[in-house]
């Protein structure tokens, strides 16, 4: 895992977006040699151009789901991907080559050549997507525990990251019960546990005792460790940089309290407020016209308002009134009873179904964004009433109102809609996550993957 920005990332997704990065600079670079020579003089003035497209192209095959870290498609689905990417970069690579200075030699060839490095990037995305290029660089873990907790350590990381092998297990000196398969647990031996994980080639150790008790956690061992190399992680931030969750089951106020993270300042809001204004005024600018034609469809099928209006809980536990467009009939809580919207809703609407499919229902709340009641990117705002459920019943949740709601946010791009206590405290973990971690960076990226949630319909009702 690399950190950047308080924000973990896969080794292996970094490396594809260098690749993909230095073949098309070199490709070009080869071209300009080719093509044109004088590579001194031509490179500075096409730089920016070779710059724009790399550029254009990261944020394409972002949104596209190329760099996920589990992209597991099909042929099929891998193609289809492909097909939109090709269709939105292989236009934008001509045209930004069009502005080539008109004294370059050989223009229409060099634009040649940038679409065929396009194209090269994006299908060689397909080959790694599909059959799965074997990773560089295979991550070692040994798991210090052998209860229940170790256990869902081991199920995680197979899970979740195909670059990991557990080395075994090394059960805790208090610990009498064993959740994991023996044959997993690693014999003991009279070597030291740095001994031990350095003939074994470990990479890191990820301590998941179920009993904590004192004595029960060999300190000066797992300092040696940390010592000689071998990075040594508590579970909770196993979990944090693993799955992007703060794992409420595994963490305590001491580890929130007094571990980095959960930064706030004057600075850090001004900037997230200019970038919110600037964003929600030029996507108001760019969706235009598909709100009219949205509320168009609305206004013709159904009576009713073409907005929906309701209460939600803010930041510090303001409340203010949200606005979306209306995808549910007038009559959807005539009890006046709140209910979660559930799988198939018989109360939505047929163009409400689809507009939530897209999630264009969404787009009023630009103007809350504008107001200041939301920002761009945070945990999605509740309904005061499920809030006052949820406060009580899940730990922590109350922390959630610390940063302003957003339009999406890092559990809407990692879990589908929540209809549940339970969906709610899983959705929890990912706001914790965000709240501890959140940076305009991160807020870029969930930005980008909100893209690739809206194209896939994922987790939409």
């Amino acid at each position: 895992m690399i950190r950047v920005f308080s924000h973990y990332f896969y080794r292996q997704s970094v490396l594809r977006v260098l690749f993909d990065l230095a073949f098309f600079v070199i490709a070009m670079a080869v071209a300009f040699v080719a093509l044109a020579g004088a590579p001194e003089v031509l490179l500075p003035r096409a730089g920016t151009h070779v710059l724009s497209v790399a550029a254009g192209v990261f944020v394409i095959n972002t949104a596209s789901g190329f760099y996920q870290k589990n992209n597991n498609f099909t042929l099929s689905q891998a193609l289809a991907r492909a097909a939109v990417a090709l269709i939105l970069a292989l236009p934008l690579a001509y045209a930004v080559f069009t502005l080539l200075p008109q004294e370059v030699p050989n223009r229409e060839s060099i634009r040649l050549a940038a679409v065929a490095g396009v194209a090269a990037v994006v299908l060689r995305r397909v080959y790694v997507a599909h059959w799965g290029a074997e990773s560089l660089a295979r991550t070692r873990i040994m798991i210090f525990g052998a209860g229940q907790a170790a256990q869902v350590v081991g199920t995680t990381l197979r899970q979740s990251d195909p670059n990991a092998v557990i080395v075994g297990y090394v059960p805790g000196p208090n610990e009498r019960e064993t959740a994991v398969a023996t044959d997993q647990i690693l014999p003991h031996t009279d070597k030291s546990l740095s001994d031990s994980a350095q003939g074994l080639g470990v990479d890191e150790i990820v301590v998941a005792l179920t009993e904590r008790r004192a004595g029960s956690m060999p300190l000066r061992q797992l300092l040696d460790c940390k010592l000689s190399g071998i990075k040594v992680y508590d579970i909770a931030t196993h979990f944090e940089k693993t799955l992007g969750q703060i794992k409420i089951d595994y963490v305590n106020a001491g580890w929130l309290i007094f571990g980095p993270g959960f930064n706030q300042g004057g600075l850090r809001t001004a900037v997230k407020r200019a970038f919110d204004t600037l964003c929600a005024l030029a996507l108001i600018v760019g969706t235009l016209p598909l709100m009219l034609i949205t509320a168009l469809l609305i206004k013709l099928e159904s009576r009713g308002p073409i907005f929906y209006r309701q209460e939600r809980v803010g930041q510090n536990g303001k409340t203010f009134l949200i606005s979306k467009f209306r995808s549910m009939r007038c009559d959807a809580e005539k009890d006046g009873r709140p209910v979660w919207a559930a799988a198939n809703d018989a109360r939505i609407t047929r163009v409400g179904g689809v507009i939530r499919k897209l999630r264009i229902d969404e787009l009023p709340q630009l103007f809350n964004v504008l107001k200041g009641e939301m920002s761009l990117v945070g945990p999605r705002p509740e309904r005061p009433f499920f809030v006052e459920q949820l406060t009580q019943q899940i730990p922590f949740y109350a922390a959630r109102h610390s940063v302003k709601p957003g339009v999406t946010g890092w559990a809407q791009v990692r879990y589908q809609y929540g209809a549940t206590i339970e969906d709610s405290q899983e959705k929890l973990q990912y706001d914790l996550y965000y709240v501890k971690n959140h940076s305009l960076f991160l807020d870029v990226i969930i930005l980008f993957e909100t893209v690739f949630v809206v194209l896939t319909g994922k987790g939409a009702r």
